[in-house]
């Protein structure tokens, strides 16, 4: 038979009645339930919600937690910081990655120290003379206001001008250019005719190699001799005597302006064939030196009023070798 304490024990008329042995129940006499060791063994448990109201939950007076809402869904705080955290998560991981590529790239990719060797290789293979005479201060005014106005203080790479053609990426809103003078460079001396992603990646770490190990004016003079300008003229110099039939120093500024303007479309905008698409194209590098503060609205209004003389690329008329 089982034992029973006083507080099990029920009134004369019905000692195994359960709601006498509750109703005298002692927490001093009677024996505790398995895992508890003192005072009242039921007062552990926290007491039942007894309504949503306004009563007593259990959370200092309020209906329900801070993170929850009715139905369980967190509150809307809670899940701001949730999604931030997210977010914050993510963008670590992608900075991780990106600065992996980098680092990937940069050893992957040549030396450029080679640079003025595959320049020379290229007007060799163009029947130009190499090093070409020193940049004039009008084209490369024009030159760097047209296709990198940054081109002075950028460490080879325009992280705005790529910000802004992935952006133009994702929206599908076309190319919106972004390549510096370094990478154009690198695109003609070392990835000629390539295209694609990893084409484009690796011109960026060429274009940030090439602006550490050379000056600007060696970039620009390097650039200057192996772009193409149309018309079948390889490097600035040839470019100036066959248009113009002068040397580069003796390039006017409309002059210097159409000539910086010919780099992103040879063929299209040759002044010789296409005279007023060349014109349009002048009329822009202008527009841009007057942006970028080189020159006022009034001096390329002056400038453009100008006729271009063109010698109808024969190039007779240019002394010398340029």
């Amino acid at each position: 038979m089982t034992a029973r304490g006083p507080a099990w024990e029920g009134g004369p008329g019905d000692p195994g009645d359960p709601q006498a042995a509750r109703l005298g129940y002692d927490p001093q006499t009677a024996p505790l339930p398995y895992g508890t060791t003192s005072g009242d063994p039921y007062g552990d448990y926290a007491a039942p919600y007894e309504d949503y109201d306004g009563g007593d939950s259990g959370y200092g007076g309020k209906d329900y937690p801070d993170e929850y809402e009715p139905g369980g869904r967190a509150a809307p705080r809670r899940r701001g910081w949730r999604l931030l955290r997210r977010l914050l998560v993510a963008f670590m991981v992608l900075v991780a990655a990106c600065v992996a590529t980098f680092g990937v790239l940069l050893v992957i990719t040549p030396s450029v120290n080679n640079a003025p060797a595959l320049a020379r290789a290229i007007d060799q293979g163009h029947h130009v003379a190499y090093p070409g005479p020193p940049v004039p201060a009008l084209f490369a005014e024009s030159l760097v206001a047209t296709e990198d106005h940054r081109f002075y203080s950028e460490p080879g790479v325009d992280v705005f001008a790529i910000a802004r053609v992935i952006t133009a990426t994702i929206t599908r809103r076309g190319d919106q250019g972004g390549a510096t003078l370094y990478q154009q460079l690198a695109k003609m001396l070392y990835t000629p005719g390539g295209g694609g992603l990893s084409v484009e990646a690796e011109q960026v770490i060429l274009g940030i190699k090439l602006d550490l190990t050379f000056s600007k004016p060696q970039i620009l003079r390097m650039y200057s001799d192996v772009a193409y300008f149309g018309h079948g003229y390889y490097g600035l110099s040839a470019a100036s005597c066959g248009y113009f039939g002068t040397a580069p120093a003796g390039l006017t500024l409309p002059e210097a302006a159409t000539l910086a303007g010919l780099v992103q479309g040879p063929s299209a905008d040759d002044p010789i064939l296409h005279y007023t698409v060349g014109r349009a194209r002048e009329a822009h590098v202008l527009g841009r030196l007057v942006s970028t503060g080189k020159i006022t609205q009034a001096q390329a209004a002056a400038a453009y009023a100008q006729q271009l003389h063109l010698v109808g690329g024969s190039g007779t008329g240019c002394p010398g070798p340029g």
